[in-house]
């Protein structure tokens, strides 16, 4: 038997070639029906579509798809005891299909198999995103904290060490620690040597090693 119903644009659908076979009548005769039906414009455009097929002679012939409210509108027209009977198949088609449509499909293997990996890519772009915005957060972190008290002290020595290298006097010793602790808060833009960035301890030691009082440059 003909297919009465199929689906079309996850619809389903009939169309007017395979109503004119059901119903035993020329397909122009129901293209005709569909033109002449007097319904609605909003109604027509909602469940009558145009379109297309190869006849046999290799030429393209035009043909409407119909919803099921389409099909019912037009099969009013049709009487008699067959055109009862297939009145009735196309509507119970009709509903098995709404109903299959309804119906969670399957899957395939492989279609688990795609939705599996593109589950596992999603999975690992946020997983990325999530690492990115990780290591961002934690430069900015770094970016912020400052010495830690044993860093400080190792800070303090370094000045004391450089003082003490340069200058024997302890009178004039006090002078040096002051123009020192001076220069590394203009240097590095801190109030203080506590306000100093972790990540620039190591330079500021270096500074510190290699630094020479003004008076004596």
């Amino acid at each position: 038997m003909t297919q009465l119903v199929f689906i079309e644009n996850n619809k389903a659908v009939t169309d007017s070639l395979t109503v004119a076979e059901v119903f035993k009548k020329e397909h122009a005769r129901v293209m005709r029906d569909i033109r002449e039906l007097g319904c609605s414009e909003e109604f027509r455009v909602g469940n009558f579509a145009e379109s297309t097929y190869v006849n046999s002679q290799n030429k393209e012939m035009p043909k409407y798809s119909m919803s099921k409210k389409g099909f019912t509108l037009l099969a009013m027209g049709y009487t008699g005891k067959e055109a009862m009977k297939f009145k009735e198949a196309y509507i119970e088609e009709f509903e098995r299909m709404e109903s299959q449509l309804k119906t969670p499909r399957i899957l395939s293997d492989r279609e688990q198999l795609l939705a599996s990996m593109k589950m596992t890519i999603e999975t690992s772009e946020k997983v990325d995103q999530i690492e990115n915005k990780i290591i961002s957060l934690e430069q900015k972190v770094e970016e912020q904290i400052t010495l830690t008290s044993g860093e400080q002290r190792r800070l303090q020595k370094g000045i004391a060490t450089k003082v003490y290298e340069i200058c024997n006097d302890p009178e004039a010793r006090p002078a040096l620690f002051r123009e020192l602790h001076r220069e590394i808060k203009d240097r590095f833009g801190v109030a203080s040597y506590k306000d100093l960035k972790k990540k620039e301890l190591q330079t500021a030691l270096r500074y510190i090693n290699s630094w020479v009082p003004r008076k004596a440059s």
